[in-house]
Protein backbone atom coordinates (compact mmCIF):
# COMPACT_ATOMS: atom_id res chain seq x y z
CA UNK A 1 0.00 0.00 0.00
CA UNK A 2 2.94 2.30 0.58
CA UNK A 3 3.87 2.09 -3.14
CA UNK A 4 0.57 3.71 -4.27
CA UNK A 5 1.10 7.17 -5.76
CA UNK A 6 -1.65 9.72 -6.50
CA UNK A 7 -0.94 11.60 -9.69
CA UNK A 8 -2.80 14.13 -11.82
CA UNK A 9 -3.47 13.44 -15.53
CA UNK A 10 -0.63 15.74 -16.55
CA UNK A 11 1.78 13.94 -14.20
CA UNK A 12 0.66 10.54 -15.55
CA UNK A 13 1.38 11.71 -19.10
CA UNK A 14 4.86 12.77 -18.07
CA UNK A 15 5.48 9.40 -16.37
CA UNK A 16 4.48 7.51 -19.54
CA UNK A 17 6.80 9.64 -21.68
CA UNK A 18 9.64 9.09 -19.21
CA UNK A 19 9.11 5.30 -19.44
CA UNK A 20 9.32 5.50 -23.25
CA UNK A 21 12.44 7.62 -22.92
CA UNK A 22 13.94 5.06 -20.51
CA UNK A 23 13.23 2.25 -22.98
CA UNK A 24 14.90 4.40 -25.70
CA UNK A 25 11.83 4.23 -27.93
CA UNK A 26 11.81 8.05 -28.33
CA UNK A 27 14.38 10.80 -28.15
CA UNK A 28 14.36 13.77 -25.79
CA UNK A 29 13.29 16.07 -28.64
CA UNK A 30 10.33 13.80 -29.44
CA UNK A 31 9.41 13.71 -25.74
CA UNK A 32 9.45 17.52 -25.66
CA UNK A 33 7.10 17.65 -28.68
CA UNK A 34 4.64 15.20 -27.08
CA UNK A 35 4.47 17.09 -23.77
CA UNK A 36 4.65 20.57 -25.27
CA UNK A 37 7.83 21.37 -23.32
CA UNK A 38 11.32 22.45 -24.21
CA UNK A 39 14.24 20.02 -24.41
CA UNK A 40 15.76 21.70 -21.37
CA UNK A 41 12.63 20.95 -19.32
CA UNK A 42 12.68 17.32 -20.52
CA UNK A 43 16.27 16.97 -19.31
CA UNK A 44 15.28 18.30 -15.89
CA UNK A 45 12.34 15.86 -15.65
CA UNK A 46 14.54 12.98 -16.87
CA UNK A 47 17.11 13.62 -14.15
CA UNK A 48 14.37 13.69 -11.48
CA UNK A 49 12.82 10.48 -12.86
CA UNK A 50 16.11 8.58 -12.84
CA UNK A 51 16.76 9.68 -9.23
CA UNK A 52 13.34 9.29 -7.60
CA UNK A 53 11.18 7.43 -10.07
CA UNK A 54 7.57 8.41 -10.81
CA UNK A 55 7.19 10.07 -7.38
CA UNK A 56 9.70 12.71 -8.43
CA UNK A 57 7.29 13.93 -11.11
CA UNK A 58 4.63 14.88 -8.53
CA UNK A 59 4.34 18.62 -7.80
CA UNK A 60 6.09 19.66 -4.61
CA UNK A 61 3.27 22.17 -3.85
CA UNK A 62 0.68 19.45 -3.36
CA UNK A 63 -0.81 19.62 0.13
CA UNK A 64 0.78 22.99 0.89
CA UNK A 65 -1.06 26.30 1.11
CA UNK A 66 -0.73 28.49 -1.95
CA UNK A 67 1.77 31.32 -1.87
CA UNK A 68 -0.87 33.55 -3.50
CA UNK A 69 -3.75 32.88 -1.15
CA UNK A 70 -5.48 35.77 0.62
CA UNK A 71 -4.06 36.76 3.98
CA UNK A 72 -6.51 35.48 6.66
CA UNK A 73 -6.29 38.83 8.48
CA UNK A 74 -7.28 40.76 5.35
CA UNK A 75 -10.05 38.29 4.63
CA UNK A 76 -11.41 38.64 8.17
CA UNK A 77 -11.34 42.44 7.98
CA UNK A 78 -13.04 42.42 4.59
CA UNK A 79 -15.73 40.11 5.93
CA UNK A 80 -16.36 42.44 8.90
CA UNK A 81 -16.56 45.54 6.67
CA UNK A 82 -18.99 43.85 4.30
CA UNK A 83 -21.17 42.63 7.15
CA UNK A 84 -21.27 46.05 8.87
CA UNK A 85 -21.59 48.42 5.90
CA UNK A 86 -21.81 46.72 2.51
CA UNK A 87 -24.03 43.67 3.03
CA UNK A 88 -26.41 44.60 0.19
CA UNK A 89 -23.72 45.99 -2.14
CA UNK A 90 -22.84 44.32 -5.42
CA UNK A 91 -19.31 42.95 -5.97
CA UNK A 92 -18.10 45.90 -8.06
CA UNK A 93 -19.26 48.63 -5.69
CA UNK A 94 -18.16 46.68 -2.59
CA UNK A 95 -14.72 46.15 -4.15
CA UNK A 96 -14.40 49.89 -4.82
CA UNK A 97 -15.23 50.76 -1.20
CA UNK A 98 -12.93 48.13 0.30
CA UNK A 99 -10.06 49.24 -1.95
CA UNK A 100 -10.46 53.02 -1.87
CA UNK A 101 -11.94 53.65 1.58
CA UNK A 102 -10.41 50.83 3.64
CA UNK A 103 -7.27 50.26 1.49
CA UNK A 104 -7.68 46.47 1.35
CA UNK A 105 -5.81 44.86 -1.54
CA UNK A 106 -8.43 42.46 -2.89
CA UNK A 107 -9.38 41.37 -6.36
CA UNK A 108 -12.90 41.82 -7.68
CA UNK A 109 -13.38 38.05 -7.93
CA UNK A 110 -12.28 37.60 -4.32
CA UNK A 111 -14.91 40.08 -3.14
CA UNK A 112 -17.49 38.34 -5.30
CA UNK A 113 -16.68 34.95 -3.76
CA UNK A 114 -16.86 36.47 -0.25
CA UNK A 115 -20.31 37.86 -0.96
CA UNK A 116 -21.52 34.54 -2.35
CA UNK A 117 -20.04 32.30 0.34
CA UNK A 118 -20.65 34.35 3.48
CA UNK A 119 -23.41 36.83 2.66
CA UNK A 120 -25.65 34.92 0.28
CA UNK A 121 -25.25 37.29 -2.65
CA UNK A 122 -26.61 35.98 -5.94
CA UNK A 123 -26.12 37.47 -9.39
CA UNK A 124 -29.17 38.86 -11.15
CA UNK A 125 -30.87 36.64 -13.66
CA UNK A 126 -29.86 37.59 -17.17
CA UNK A 127 -32.60 39.40 -19.04
CA UNK A 128 -33.67 38.17 -22.45
CA UNK A 129 -31.68 39.87 -25.16
CA UNK A 130 -33.64 42.52 -27.05
CA UNK A 131 -32.28 43.86 -30.27
CA UNK A 132 -32.62 47.61 -30.88
CA UNK A 133 -30.99 49.61 -33.66
CA UNK A 134 -27.81 51.25 -32.46
CA UNK A 135 -27.23 54.97 -32.72
CA UNK A 136 -23.76 56.47 -32.93
CA UNK A 137 -22.81 58.80 -30.09
CA UNK A 138 -22.63 62.49 -30.83
CA UNK A 139 -19.12 63.70 -31.53
CA UNK A 140 -18.93 66.72 -29.21
CA UNK A 141 -19.73 67.22 -25.56
CA UNK A 142 -22.89 69.30 -25.18
CA UNK A 143 -24.35 68.53 -28.62
CA UNK A 144 -27.09 66.31 -27.19
CA UNK A 145 -27.94 66.04 -23.49
CA UNK A 146 -30.45 63.40 -22.43
CA UNK A 147 -32.65 64.27 -19.45
CA UNK A 148 -35.23 62.30 -17.50
CA UNK A 149 -36.87 62.13 -14.08
CA UNK A 150 -36.62 59.06 -11.87
CA UNK A 151 -39.10 58.80 -8.96
CA UNK A 152 -37.62 56.45 -6.36
CA UNK A 153 -37.06 55.96 -2.62
CA UNK A 154 -33.65 57.60 -2.84
CA UNK A 155 -33.33 58.00 0.95
CA UNK A 156 -34.82 54.54 1.68
CA UNK A 157 -36.61 54.67 5.07
CA UNK A 158 -34.65 57.73 6.25
CA UNK A 159 -36.65 60.27 4.28
CA UNK A 160 -39.56 60.73 1.87
CA UNK A 161 -39.53 59.43 -1.67
CA UNK A 162 -38.71 62.03 -4.32
CA UNK A 163 -37.71 62.36 -7.96
CA UNK A 164 -34.19 62.74 -9.32
CA UNK A 165 -33.74 64.79 -12.49
CA UNK A 166 -30.82 63.36 -14.47
CA UNK A 167 -28.90 65.18 -17.24
CA UNK A 168 -26.37 62.95 -19.06
CA UNK A 169 -24.19 63.84 -22.04
CA UNK A 170 -24.65 61.67 -25.12
CA UNK A 171 -21.07 62.01 -26.40
CA UNK A 172 -19.21 61.15 -23.19
CA UNK A 173 -21.76 59.42 -20.94
CA UNK A 174 -20.93 61.91 -18.18
CA UNK A 175 -23.47 63.09 -15.64
CA UNK A 176 -23.83 66.85 -16.09
CA UNK A 177 -26.57 67.53 -13.53
CA UNK A 178 -28.43 65.74 -10.74
CA UNK A 179 -31.28 67.49 -8.96
CA UNK A 180 -33.53 66.07 -6.23
CA UNK A 181 -37.08 67.42 -6.18
CA UNK A 182 -40.39 66.33 -4.60
CA UNK A 183 -41.98 65.78 -8.03
CA UNK A 184 -41.40 66.40 -11.72
CA UNK A 185 -42.83 69.85 -12.37
CA UNK A 186 -42.06 72.71 -14.69
CA UNK A 187 -40.45 74.70 -11.87
CA UNK A 188 -38.28 71.74 -10.80
CA UNK A 189 -36.93 71.42 -14.35
CA UNK A 190 -36.43 75.20 -14.39
CA UNK A 191 -34.32 74.97 -11.21
CA UNK A 192 -32.29 71.99 -12.47
CA UNK A 193 -31.68 73.59 -15.86
CA UNK A 194 -30.58 76.85 -14.24
CA UNK A 195 -27.98 74.93 -12.21
CA UNK A 196 -26.89 73.16 -15.39
CA UNK A 197 -26.50 76.40 -17.36
CA UNK A 198 -24.51 78.04 -14.57
CA UNK A 199 -22.08 75.11 -14.53
CA UNK A 200 -21.72 74.20 -18.23
CA UNK A 201 -23.40 76.79 -20.44
CA UNK A 202 -26.06 76.27 -23.11
CA UNK A 203 -26.12 72.87 -24.89
CA UNK A 204 -27.27 72.49 -28.47
CA UNK A 205 -30.26 70.26 -27.68
CA UNK A 206 -32.04 68.42 -24.87
CA UNK A 207 -33.31 64.88 -25.55
CA UNK A 208 -36.33 63.96 -23.40
CA UNK A 209 -39.42 61.78 -23.30
CA UNK A 210 -42.94 62.87 -24.27
CA UNK A 211 -43.84 64.26 -20.86
CA UNK A 212 -46.30 67.15 -20.91
CA UNK A 213 -43.56 69.40 -19.51
CA UNK A 214 -41.68 69.17 -22.82
CA UNK A 215 -44.47 68.97 -25.41
CA UNK A 216 -48.22 69.57 -25.71
CA UNK A 217 -49.72 66.12 -25.23
CA UNK A 218 -53.30 67.13 -26.06
CA UNK A 219 -53.72 67.53 -29.79
CA UNK A 220 -56.78 69.74 -29.26
CA UNK A 221 -54.99 72.05 -26.82
CA UNK A 222 -54.17 75.52 -28.02
CA UNK A 223 -51.33 77.74 -26.91
CA UNK A 224 -50.27 81.20 -27.96
CA UNK A 225 -46.87 79.91 -29.07
CA UNK A 226 -47.63 76.21 -29.50
CA UNK A 227 -45.01 75.46 -26.81
CA UNK A 228 -45.04 74.38 -23.21
CA UNK A 229 -43.57 76.67 -20.57
CA UNK A 230 -40.31 74.70 -20.62
CA UNK A 231 -40.29 74.76 -24.42
CA UNK A 232 -40.84 78.52 -24.44
CA UNK A 233 -37.94 79.03 -22.02
CA UNK A 234 -35.61 76.84 -24.10
CA UNK A 235 -36.61 78.73 -27.26
CA UNK A 236 -35.56 82.00 -25.60
CA UNK A 237 -32.22 80.37 -24.73
CA UNK A 238 -31.79 78.92 -28.27
CA UNK A 239 -31.80 75.32 -27.01
CA UNK A 240 -33.65 72.71 -29.07
CA UNK A 241 -35.90 70.07 -27.46
CA UNK A 242 -36.09 66.64 -29.10
CA UNK A 243 -38.63 64.13 -27.76
CA UNK A 244 -37.79 60.42 -28.02
CA UNK A 245 -40.36 58.10 -29.57
CA UNK A 246 -39.62 55.24 -27.13
CA UNK A 247 -37.70 54.60 -23.89
CA UNK A 248 -35.11 52.60 -25.83
CA UNK A 249 -34.31 55.65 -27.96
CA UNK A 250 -32.96 57.47 -24.89
CA UNK A 251 -31.45 54.33 -23.43
CA UNK A 252 -28.38 56.12 -22.11
CA UNK A 253 -30.30 58.06 -19.46
CA UNK A 254 -32.56 55.07 -18.76
CA UNK A 255 -29.54 52.87 -17.98
CA UNK A 256 -28.03 55.68 -15.94
CA UNK A 257 -31.20 55.76 -13.80
CA UNK A 258 -30.82 52.05 -13.06
CA UNK A 259 -27.18 52.54 -12.09
CA UNK A 260 -28.01 55.51 -9.86
CA UNK A 261 -30.81 53.60 -8.12
CA UNK A 262 -28.10 51.16 -7.01
CA UNK A 263 -24.96 53.24 -6.51
CA UNK A 264 -26.36 56.61 -5.50
CA UNK A 265 -28.77 55.13 -2.95
CA UNK A 266 -25.90 53.39 -1.18
CA UNK A 267 -23.67 56.47 -1.32
CA UNK A 268 -26.44 58.58 0.25
CA UNK A 269 -26.71 55.96 2.99
CA UNK A 270 -22.97 56.05 3.67
CA UNK A 271 -23.06 59.86 3.76
CA UNK A 272 -26.12 59.74 6.07
CA UNK A 273 -28.10 62.04 3.79
CA UNK A 274 -31.87 61.93 4.23
CA UNK A 275 -33.28 65.05 2.52
CA UNK A 276 -33.20 66.67 -0.90
CA UNK A 277 -31.32 69.79 0.20
CA UNK A 278 -28.27 67.90 1.46
CA UNK A 279 -28.47 65.49 -1.48
CA UNK A 280 -28.32 68.37 -3.97
CA UNK A 281 -25.26 69.74 -2.16
CA UNK A 282 -23.58 66.31 -2.38
CA UNK A 283 -24.51 65.74 -6.05
CA UNK A 284 -21.43 67.51 -7.59
CA UNK A 285 -19.07 65.30 -5.59
CA UNK A 286 -20.87 62.16 -6.70
CA UNK A 287 -20.95 63.28 -10.35
CA UNK A 288 -17.21 63.92 -10.35
CA UNK A 289 -16.50 60.42 -9.05
CA UNK A 290 -19.04 58.83 -11.44
CA UNK A 291 -17.60 60.62 -14.48
CA UNK A 292 -14.05 59.66 -13.49
CA UNK A 293 -15.03 55.99 -13.47
CA UNK A 294 -17.42 55.73 -16.39
CA UNK A 295 -16.96 58.82 -18.56
CA UNK A 296 -15.54 58.46 -22.08
CA UNK A 297 -13.52 60.96 -24.11
CA UNK A 298 -15.53 62.61 -26.93
CA UNK A 299 -14.67 61.93 -30.55
CA UNK A 300 -14.24 65.69 -31.06
CA UNK A 301 -12.51 67.55 -28.18
CA UNK A 302 -14.30 70.85 -28.97
CA UNK A 303 -17.03 71.56 -26.42
CA UNK A 304 -20.39 72.43 -28.02
CA UNK A 305 -21.69 74.35 -24.98
CA UNK A 306 -22.27 78.07 -25.55
CA UNK A 307 -21.99 80.77 -22.87
CA UNK A 308 -24.99 82.65 -21.51
CA UNK A 309 -25.56 86.14 -22.91
CA UNK A 310 -26.28 89.32 -20.95
CA UNK A 311 -29.75 89.36 -22.51
CA UNK A 312 -30.58 86.00 -20.92
CA UNK A 313 -32.32 87.04 -17.72
CA UNK A 314 -32.80 83.58 -16.23
CA UNK A 315 -34.93 84.81 -13.31
CA UNK A 316 -37.50 86.07 -15.83
CA UNK A 317 -37.09 83.30 -18.41
CA UNK A 318 -37.65 80.53 -15.88
CA UNK A 319 -41.16 81.68 -14.95
CA UNK A 320 -44.58 80.47 -16.03
CA UNK A 321 -45.86 83.07 -18.50
CA UNK A 322 -49.49 82.88 -19.59
CA UNK A 323 -51.19 85.41 -21.92
CA UNK A 324 -54.59 86.72 -20.82
CA UNK A 325 -57.10 89.22 -22.27
CA UNK A 326 -58.26 92.16 -20.13
CA UNK A 327 -62.05 92.30 -19.84
CA UNK A 328 -64.25 95.40 -20.11
CA UNK A 329 -64.21 95.56 -16.30
CA UNK A 330 -60.41 95.68 -16.35
CA UNK A 331 -60.10 92.22 -14.80
CA UNK A 332 -57.86 89.26 -15.67
CA UNK A 333 -58.63 85.68 -14.69
CA UNK A 334 -55.85 83.15 -14.21
CA UNK A 335 -55.74 79.86 -12.34
CA UNK A 336 -59.20 80.36 -10.80
CA UNK A 337 -58.28 83.84 -9.50
CA UNK A 338 -59.63 87.17 -10.77
CA UNK A 339 -57.19 90.11 -10.74
CA UNK A 340 -58.55 93.67 -10.82
CA UNK A 341 -56.31 96.22 -12.55
CA UNK A 342 -55.90 99.54 -10.77
CA UNK A 343 -57.47 102.46 -12.66
CA UNK A 344 -55.04 105.35 -13.03
CA UNK A 345 -55.31 107.68 -16.02
CA UNK A 346 -55.16 105.74 -19.28
CA UNK A 347 -56.07 102.39 -17.76
CA UNK A 348 -59.24 102.09 -19.86
CA UNK A 349 -57.04 101.65 -22.90
CA UNK A 350 -56.16 98.18 -21.56
CA UNK A 351 -59.66 96.87 -22.34
CA UNK A 352 -59.23 93.94 -24.73
CA UNK A 353 -55.42 94.13 -24.49
CA UNK A 354 -53.22 91.06 -24.13
CA UNK A 355 -51.28 91.02 -20.87
CA UNK A 356 -48.87 88.41 -19.58
CA UNK A 357 -49.45 86.73 -16.23
CA UNK A 358 -46.00 85.84 -14.89
CA UNK A 359 -45.64 83.40 -11.98
CA UNK A 360 -42.29 82.57 -10.36
CA UNK A 361 -41.28 79.50 -8.34
CA UNK A 362 -42.44 81.13 -5.08
CA UNK A 363 -45.95 81.69 -6.47
CA UNK A 364 -45.60 85.47 -6.84
CA UNK A 365 -47.81 86.84 -9.63
CA UNK A 366 -46.84 89.77 -11.86
CA UNK A 367 -48.95 91.26 -14.65
CA UNK A 368 -46.86 92.59 -17.52
CA UNK A 369 -47.78 94.58 -20.60
CA UNK A 370 -45.12 95.33 -23.22
CA UNK A 371 -42.34 94.83 -20.69
CA UNK A 372 -43.76 96.92 -17.85
CA UNK A 373 -45.57 95.76 -14.75
CA UNK A 374 -49.19 96.60 -14.00
CA UNK A 375 -50.62 97.23 -10.54
CA UNK A 376 -53.55 95.07 -9.49
CA UNK A 377 -55.61 93.84 -6.56
CA UNK A 378 -57.18 90.44 -5.92
CA UNK A 379 -60.86 90.58 -6.73
CA UNK A 380 -62.14 87.04 -6.38
CA UNK A 381 -60.85 83.51 -5.96
CA UNK A 382 -63.02 80.75 -7.39
CA UNK A 383 -63.35 77.22 -6.08
CA UNK A 384 -61.08 74.75 -7.79
CA UNK A 385 -62.62 71.90 -9.72
CA UNK A 386 -61.13 68.52 -10.56
CA UNK A 387 -57.78 68.94 -12.30
CA UNK A 388 -55.88 66.64 -14.62
CA UNK A 389 -52.64 65.43 -13.01
CA UNK A 390 -49.96 63.30 -14.68
CA UNK A 391 -48.96 59.96 -13.19
CA UNK A 392 -45.58 61.31 -12.05
CA UNK A 393 -47.26 64.10 -10.04
CA UNK A 394 -49.96 62.09 -8.25
CA UNK A 395 -47.95 61.75 -5.03
CA UNK A 396 -47.28 65.50 -4.84
CA UNK A 397 -50.96 66.28 -5.53
CA UNK A 398 -52.15 63.94 -2.76
CA UNK A 399 -49.68 65.43 -0.25
CA UNK A 400 -50.82 68.96 -1.18
CA UNK A 401 -54.44 67.97 -0.66
CA UNK A 402 -53.63 66.54 2.77
CA UNK A 403 -51.97 69.79 3.83
CA UNK A 404 -55.09 71.84 3.05
CA UNK A 405 -57.44 72.54 6.00
CA UNK A 406 -60.70 70.63 5.89
CA UNK A 407 -62.71 73.75 6.85
CA UNK A 408 -62.23 77.10 5.11
CA UNK A 409 -61.82 79.88 7.68
CA UNK A 410 -62.80 83.38 6.47
CA UNK A 411 -60.01 85.94 6.42
CA UNK A 412 -59.86 88.74 9.00
CA UNK A 413 -61.02 91.33 6.44
CA UNK A 414 -63.76 89.15 4.94
CA UNK A 415 -67.08 91.04 4.51
CA UNK A 416 -68.83 88.32 6.46
CA UNK A 417 -67.02 89.48 9.61
CA UNK A 418 -68.36 93.05 9.16
CA UNK A 419 -72.04 92.11 9.10
CA UNK A 420 -74.04 93.74 11.99
CA UNK A 421 -74.82 91.29 14.71
CA UNK A 422 -78.58 90.51 15.07
CA UNK A 423 -80.34 91.91 18.17
CA UNK A 424 -81.25 89.41 20.86
CA UNK A 425 -85.04 88.77 21.13
CA UNK A 426 -86.78 89.98 24.36
CA UNK A 427 -87.00 87.41 27.08
CA UNK A 428 -90.53 86.06 27.82
CA UNK A 429 -92.02 87.08 31.20
CA UNK A 430 -91.22 84.68 34.00
CA UNK A 431 -93.68 82.89 36.28
CA UNK A 432 -93.47 85.53 39.03
CA UNK A 433 -93.03 88.52 36.79
CA UNK A 434 -95.33 91.50 37.01
CA UNK A 435 -97.24 92.81 34.02
CA UNK A 436 -94.99 94.71 31.65
CA UNK A 437 -92.05 92.51 32.52
CA UNK A 438 -91.34 94.31 35.80
CA UNK A 439 -90.12 92.31 38.74
CA UNK A 440 -92.55 91.92 41.73
CA UNK A 441 -91.86 93.99 44.79
CA UNK A 442 -89.64 92.53 47.43
CA UNK A 443 -91.35 90.59 50.17
CA UNK A 444 -94.22 89.26 48.03
CA UNK A 445 -97.75 90.65 48.50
Amino acid sequence: MSDLVSMSPRELSRAEVMQQLKAKRITQRQAAEQLGLTVRQIKRLWRAYRTGGAKALISKHRGRPSNHQLDPKIKKKAHEMIRERYADFGPTLAHEKLTEVHHLQLSLETVRQLLIAEHGWQPHRARPVQTHPLRTRRARRGELVQLDGSPFAWFEERGPACSLLVYIDDATGQLLELFFTPAETTFSYFAATQRYLARHGRPVAFYSDKHSIFRLTNAAATSASGLTQFGRAMTELDIAIICANSPQAKGRVERANQTLQDRLVKELRLQRISNAERANAYAPQFMADFNRRFGLPPADPIDAHRPLLLSHQLEHIFTVQTPRTVTQNLTVQHNKIVYQLDQPRGTRAFRGAQVMVVEDAQGQITLEYQGRQLAYTLYQQQRRQAEVVSSKQIAAAVEAAQRKPSVTIPAANHPWRNYPKPKAPPEPPGRGAAPGGQAPPAGGA
